[in-house]
């Protein structure tokens, strides 16, 4: 074997309107831990899934063990060594555990699977990483930290060469985390080299031996883990240029508490917990944080779709519980989700229909729709937004993607929310999209409405925010007023476990 297990050279790989990696270099040695850091979209899971054959790169080569592979499938990294830790966990839920790790690769009886064999194996592979769970039991009944060790036991059995881990620790207790180190050292110890994705700097200072750092899709070196300290990843991570990529602020944010929050706690232990702030009239309070660190989940919870089990929010002065959606429209809250596609545009209608569906019973009179107000309003509405579409009778699902968030954004205005939740809102839209965002936020801001801003892209968290409130693992790490952010401080308190 020579020195690199692998090497990945130039690798490049473009999707619609975007360059996602761009000449990347990663070369990992045998029996190493290899980190790959980086900011939330910085490649390095379209970089890994790259190697693994879920994309294939445009541009570059691939070599394992000093040969060139064109790797087009799953099964074939598999074949070649290759297994991977999801961050998102699939497990079939109603299906045992044992044959989630064995799937496709069932031992047999003849035409019968030999369920006595997979147990035993199960078994052993439990007792070689000292994994305390019962082959038998569904997979669905097991806690999310428990399905993490099962994927990692499953990446072990296919005795890998390279094992990419994902996140691997983002579901896991300071006790199993230990346990998975105790696993990657065994691991290290048979010549397996690990590459480890993670934004928890204290982890990868322990555990690496290499650390590759990447940024805005592109390589921007590698270093031996013992040269490098937190503020060294940060720096590294994050520098870049952020001049006259947002319009100018030309306002001072009210100082009228909206809406506060006292100690929202979700009744899942591995959710937000303890949560307490405040969001000023006329005001743009940024939400930044990493993988796992909730803030999806507390902005739902204060739009109805997910449970408070404690705490208190007042809109306005007066208290009021967050029961459903239509609780929050009442009082006048509006939530733009995270996943365009997913969530928020109904593709196979209208442009029109998609702006006036959640204002839908305003154009009816006596139950009946009345089209010429519905074409009104959103007519009114997406000149308003200078929506680019051929007619109201588009579908929407072929505006480009900027065009496609300016008709949410109407959707909700026609609500008349006076806090407007925006989870990503420029998430996948180019440049020139993003500008025209910004400045239809800031036009709500003089308008006298509040907006709460949920940002991965360090950029316009620190370009749009009046101020950024930082979450780590469910709670509140810090508040930054604008004056004091900056992207080392964000990025610090972003990976600060808050007791």
């Amino acid at each position: 074997m020579g020195e690199y297990v692998l090497e990945m050279n130039n690798i490049t790989k473009v999707f619609p309107g975007v360059k996602a990696l761009d000449n990347v270099s990663l070369k990992v040695r045998p029996g190493s831990v290899h980190a790959l850091m980086g900011e939330n979209g910085a490649g390095k899971s379209t970089l890994m899934k790259c190697l693994f054959g879920i994309y294939q790169e445009d541009g570059g080569e691939i070599i394992l063990d000093g040969k060139k592979e064109n790797i087009t499938t799953s099964k074939q990294a598999l074949d070649l060594g290759v297994s991977m830790i999801h961050q998102e966990l699939h497990p079939i839920r109603f299906r045992p555990v044992m044959e989630n790790i064995w799937l496709g690769r069932f031992p047999m009886r003849g035409i019968a699977v030999d369920k006595k064999t997979m147990i035993r194996k199960t078994k052993e592979l439990f007792k070689e990483i000292d994994l305390d769970i019962n082959p038998e039991v569904l997979a669905g009944s097991l806690s999310a930290s428990n399905l993490q060790l099962v994927e990692i036991a499953k990446a072990v059995s296919y005795n890998s060469k390279i094992i990419i881990m994902d996140e691997p620790t983002s579901s896991l207790t300071d006790n199993e985390t230990d346990h998975l180190f105790k696993i990657i050292r065994q691991l290290q110890g048979k010549g397996c080299a690990i590459i480890y994705i993670s934004h928890k700097m204290e982890e990868i200072l322990k555990i690496a031996d290499e650390v590759t750092i990447m940024r805005d899709g592109q390589y921007v070196g590698t270093w031996p883990s013992g040269e490098l300290t937190t503020d060294l990843i940060i720096n590294r991570m994050v520098g870049r240029d952020m001049t006259n990529r947002f319009p100018e602020k030309d306002y001072i944010p009210g100082t009228e508490v909206v809406l506060k929050a006292e100690d929202l706690c979700s009744p899942l232990p591995k959710s937000f917990q303890h949560v307490s702030f405040e969001l000023h009239r006329g005001e743009i309070l940024g939400i930044g944080g990493l993988v796992g660190a909730q803030r999806t989940e507390l902005v739902e919870a204060l739009f109805g779709l997910r449970v408070i089990v404690s705490g208190e929010v007042e809109k306005d002065g007066e208290r009021f519980k967050v029961k459903s959606v239509q609780d929050a429209k009442k009082h006048g809250l509006a939530l733009l989700t995270e996943e365009r596609r997913a969530s928020g545009v109904f593709p196979i209608l209208s442009v029109l229909d998609n702006t006036v569906i959640a204002s839908q019973k305003t154009y009816a009179n006596h139950g009946v729709l009345r089209q010429s107000k519905r074409l009104k309003a959103a007519k009114e509405a997406n000149l308003q937004l200078n929506v680019k579409t051929p007619t109201l009778e588009t579908l929407i699902q072929d505006l480009s993607g900027g065009n496609q968030q300016k008709v949410l954004i109407a959707r909700w205005l026609l609500t008349h929310p006076d806090i407007l939740i925006l989870d990503e809102p420029t998430r996948g839209i180019d440049v020139g999209a993003k500008y025209e965002i910004y400045t239809i936020m800031l036009d709500l801001i003089k308008q006298g409405k509040s907006i709460i801003m949920i940002s991965s892209e360090m950029p316009e968290l620190l370009g749009m925010s009046d101020r950024v409130m930082v979450m780590c693992e469910g709670k509140v790490s810090g508040v930054l007023n604008r004056a004091e952010a900056d992207q080392i401080e964000v990025m610090r308190l972003a990976t600060r476990f808050v007791k």
